[in-house]
């Protein structure tokens, strides 16, 4: 077996876990993907190190495009798309990946690995706290003006490190009392938009370092993105249907515990 397909089917490993989070938890996958593939980049020599990250980041980002839609169908089938409130969301989301995407491709590594660490940390406390919390006080979401900017600023910071966005939406949003399902159900569609436009920053900041003929478009590396694309499509709508019925806080406190392993890890290397 070539290096190539050994590679592919790494990344297609990888896309079974990837899915099945982006549907139970509305996260495109990033968090795992990112640290995961990095480690399979290097292991394979594929780019020199200095890029390995950013390389890793947007991959990442094209096959959250991906998964998020398989995500976000099986979510709308099953009504959990609050569409009064998602357009504004997901216009908020688009101007900040679009701008993080031309952006960030120009931070060095290592500012890049930090940020990525400690959003990591943040997120996972942010998950263990509110699986803990037994009631809230109900608050009604800031006008549409104010969402979107808000959330320009989320779906920056998610495409600066190679997230769906879901870490970071899904809490803010049952901060103003959205229904926990709900809000996963959003998070999912706006994985789309912050996909799409984070992608289209990083292939176009990427060409002057990376060719088609070896295998990019831009920072995107292509045989992985097939890879992790190949199943996690599939895996997705099993991971959207499990919220029926799994303990969602029992699952958000292991995989804060399993974000903070990662955030160390990153941090050590």
């Amino acid at each position: 077996m070539s290096d190539t397909m050994l590679l592919i089917a790494y990344c297609a490993f990888l896309g079974c876990g990837v899915g099945f989070l982006a549907g139970l938890l509305g996260i495109g996958g990033g968090l795992i993907i990112v640290p995961v593939l990095s480690g399979i980049l290097l292991h394979f020599q594929v780019v020199d190190a200095s890029l390995v990250l950013i390389v890793a980041i947007a991959t990442s980002l094209a096959s959250i495009l991906f998964t998020s839609t398989a995500s976000a169908l099986a979510h709308h089938k099953n009504h959990n798309v609050p569409w009064e409130v998602a357009p504004w969301v997901m216009a908020g989301v688009a101007v900040g990946a679009l701008i993080s995407g031309f952006c960030a491709g120009l931070l060095p590594e290592l500012v890049v690995r930090w940020v990525f660490s400690v959003s990591l940390v943040l997120i996972a406390l942010k998950m263990v706290y509110s699986s803990t919390k037994k009631q809230q006080k109900i608050r009604a979401l800031p006008n549409h003006l104010v969402l979107a900017s808000l959330t320009a600023m989320m779906g920056g910071l998610s495409a600066m490190i190679g997230i769906g966005g879901g870490a970071l939406l899904v809490p803010f949003l049952t901060y103003f009392s959205v229904d926990m399902k709900k809000a996963i159900g959003c998070a999912s569609v706006c994985g789309i938009v912050i996909a799409l436009f984070g992608s289209l920053g990083y292939v176009t900041s990427g060409s002057i370092h990376n060719t088609w003929t070896e295998g990019f478009a831009g920072f995107v590396y292509l045989p992985a993105l097939f890879g992790i694309v190949l199943t996690s499509w599939f895996m997705a709508p099993l991971g959207a249907k499990a919220t029926q019925f799994l303990p969602i806080s029992t699952i958000k406190k292991i995989f804060a515990a399993l974000l903070l392993g990662i955030a160390a890890n990153m941090i050590i290397h």
